[in-house]
């Protein structure tokens, strides 16, 4: 079984959805795992709140107090390729993360996830991603290396001070495309009615991309994409809306049902650049991967 080394947190919401008990509380925020469950974890003493006291099958139900706990899974999938650490010192640390590899613990992956991996490669427990990229995407991600400074990087990406640039390879089938084509698409995002899904609908613009092609090789092409923005599957979803779905995409434009993993078809979607000034050391930080996608 994989567990956890580091606790998972919640704040429980202000209004009370109409338990009594914690234990109630997340036998309904999570469905899945069974009350006997959690009430196991509260026995061993791996559910508690932020002072370290333990909550057990009793404790009351406390609006907004976070509650910490250790997930745990019976099988994880194993990811078979290795992420490769390019920068680090006293403060960041940049990472290339494969393809099919989660930047963070979710769902299905406790120790199959880029963090858990540099956690335990690295020593350093405080390690935490400060933005996160697709599983199903390869690339750059940025870590923060010390809590007492992560906050002033967490900044730049809420003020849309790093920039970002990204490598594609789409499919230009249904569409007209030349080298160097450029297209800026500002629209609105919305979580839709299917899980994990992203659609464009009317509002006010909260999604912004810069996307040029670079090359074209028959059926397809190769692209730059800057996101101005860092909405969830903002690319993917900006590439589809002009006609020029990714390769190897099982989510858009259409759902795929879920399967294992096939290694021989990774998104063909690379975070290649990260770019900023870095709020400490006033230097101008930049890096870049080696890996290149490529038509053939």
């Amino acid at each position: 079984m994989a567990i956890a080394v580091s606790p998972s947190k919640l704040s429980l919401p202000q209004v009370n959805p109409g338990v009594t008990t914690v234990l109630e509380f997340l036998t309904l925020k999570f469905p899945s795992i069974t009350q006997a469950i959690w009430r196991q974890r509260m026995a061993d003493g791996k559910v508690h709140w932020h002072d370290g006291s333990l909550i057990r099958e009793n404790s009351l139900f406390a609006p907004q107090q976070r509650v910490y706990y250790y997930r745990e899974l019976e099988h994880e999938p194993i990811i078979p390729f290795t992420e490769k650490i390019l920068f680090q010192d006293e403060l960041i640390l940049v990472a290339y993360k494969p393809h099919f590899l989660p930047v963070t613990p979710g769902g299905k992956y406790i120790e199959q996830c880029l963090q858990s991996r540099l956690r335990k490669s690295t020593g350093n427990q405080e390690l935490q991603a400060l933005h996160r990229i697709d599983r199903a995407t390869a690339g750059l991600v940025l870590f923060s290396a010390d809590a007492k400074s992560r906050a002033a990087y967490h900044k730049l990406f809420e003020t849309h001070q790093v920039n970002k640039s990204y490598q594609a390879v789409a499919s230009i089938i249904n569409q007209e495309v030349i080298e160097n084509q450029r297209w800026e698409i500002k629209n609105r995002l919305q979580k839709s009615q299917v899980k994990f899904l992203m659609n464009i609908v009317e509002g006010h613009a909260n999604s912004h991309s810069l996307i040029r092609c670079l090359r074209t090789s028959d059926d397809k092409a190769l692209f730059e994409l800057n996101p101005i923005t860092g909405k969830t599957h903002q690319l993917r979803v900006h590439m589809q809306s002009l006609a020029l779905p990714l390769l190897n995409d099982t989510y858009y434009p259409d759902l795929q049902a879920d399967q294992p993993d096939d290694f021989s078809k990774p998104l063909q979607l690379l975070a290649q650049k990260l770019e900023f000034v870095d709020p400490l050391t006033k230097q101008q930080r930049s890096f870049h991967s080696n890996s290149k996608l490529t038509i053939n």
